[in-house]
């Protein structure tokens, strides 16, 4: 029987990994005739299938309150904890609305059990489904545990009852082999492992005549190299390796390309990375302000793009993160077939790297067997073909949607059935 699949996260909206994997979750469930209703903070979802309620966004002003007396503090005053309740029991409320006027007969939580970055939310929820019984499903990406800026808090309590809950009616999924191993033995919680996906079974277009001056957009001369690093600027996506790469290249065609922006932690990352890159006399392009989650015209009158445009014009892809949950950026450069280096993050060590991928890798730093292997990717367009192509294949054996079907119609199944 079809059910009406309720998604909750503080945000449905953008290029951020849940709001990604959340769409491709919908689509493959629409396939099974399963229809999916939006419930957020901020969305870009139609309304006529949407419910937004602002104060569930993480950047809402009565959240950042609750975060800024919490996070880094060991002792929690008696206000706080009455704004917690306060929060969180106006939330709820507006979960009952939403099940009630979209008739949802199964929640799909993105997140928000997860990592606390909305701490009522996540309680709101939590006590939703032990007041209703609702079946539910968690997709966990990063758990709380992984983050050090949630390791010194006043709030164990509330992080031990709701991030995640034990709920009998709660499945829980998980994205890589040590998360599941990890929220088993601190919560004794069991939970079923599904990576991110791609839709390998349909490749992607060439590039269109809306993008076929993104180059000159950026900057670049028709024999320049674009080296892509298709990530935020903060720390952990390892940026420094990306400029000590292009450095050791020797090449001056070869630009430096990174598609987003800092994002909500600061800019001290962002500007050590620009004075390193000119002390190190590396041509970086920031082109983050001019990539955005469909094409448009902005304010000024200039091309807005989409990652993927990027991607169609890049000749490598840089992906030296220190750590990920996966590494949406991996399965985009195997799909629209760029080659890619990758710093050996752990779950491409336990994960991805076993199943026979043709990837230069670099443990921890700029190596001279990876210096080599990139000049050849840059210069052997068979060599290129050839590694690309062998991706793509086992790209789709293991991360094309067929995987993701299969994994929700069997947690579907477990709830038609009661068995979980």
């Amino acid at each position: 029987m079809p059910e009406r699949v309720g998604f909750i996260s503080t945000r449905f909206a953008g290029t951020d990994g849940v709001s990604l994997e959340s769409a491709k979750w919908a689509e493959v469930l629409w396939r099974d005739a399963h229809t999916s209703y939006w419930y957020g903070g901020v969305l870009d979802r139609s309304g006529g299938v949407s419910m937004c309620i602002p104060e569930t966004y993480f950047g809402h002003p009565e959240n950042e309150w609750i975060n800024q007396r919490i996070w880094g503090h060991s002792h929690r005053p008696p206000e706080v904890t009455r704004r917690i309740h306060d929060l969180a029991e106006y939330i709820k409320g507006t979960l009952y609305d939403f099940v009630k006027e979209f008739d949802i007969s199964v929640l799909l939580v993105q997140n928000a059990l997860t990592i606390p970055m909305h701490l009522p939310l996540g309680l709101a929820i939590t006590e939703f489904l032990a007041e209703t019984s609702m079946p539910a499903i968690a997709h966990h990406h990063d758990f709380f545990w992984e983050r050090s800026r949630f390791q010194v808090n006043n709030v164990p309590d509330f992080l031990d009852m709701g991030f995640p809950p034990k709920d009998i009616q709660l499945q829980h999924v998980v994205i890589n082999q040590s998360a599941r191993e990890e929220l088993a033995l601190r919560k004794g919680i069991s939970s079923m492992l599904v990576p991110n996906v791609f839709d390998f079974c349909n490749p992607p277009e060439p590039a269109d005549a809306y993008s076929q001056d993104l180059r000159s957009e950026i900057g670049l001369d028709p024999e320049d190299k674009l080296i892509l690093q298709p990530t935020r600027i903060v720390p952990r996506k390892g940026i420094e390796h990306s400029i000590a790469l292009v450095k050791r290249l020797q090449n001056p065609r070869c630009k430096l390309v990174i598609s987003h922006a800092a994002g909500d932690e600061g800019s001290d990352y962002p500007e050590q990375i620009s004075e390193l890159a000119e002390s190190e006399g590396v041509d970086v392009r920031f082109f983050g302000h001019r990539v955005g989650d469909r094409r448009h015209i902005n304010s000024n009158g200039e091309k807005m793009y989409v990652l993927h445009d990027l991607y169609l014009h890049a000749d490598l892809v840089m992906y030296p993160s220190i750590y990920e949950g996966f590494g949406n950026a991996l399965l985009e450069a195997f799909y629209f077939k760029v080659p890619i280096i990758v710093n050996r993050y752990p779950v491409w060590v336990r994960d991805i790297e076993p199943k026979g991928f043709k990837v230069p890798v670099m443990d921890g730093f700029v190596n001279r067997s990876v210096v080599k292997e990139a000049v050849r990717l840059l210069d052997d367009a068979e060599y290129c073909e050839q590694m690309v192509t062998h991706n793509y294949a086992l790209a789709k054996q293991y991360y094309g949607y067929p995987i993701l079907r299969y994994c929700l119609q069997t947690l579907i199944n477990n709830i038609a059935y009661g068995i979980w």
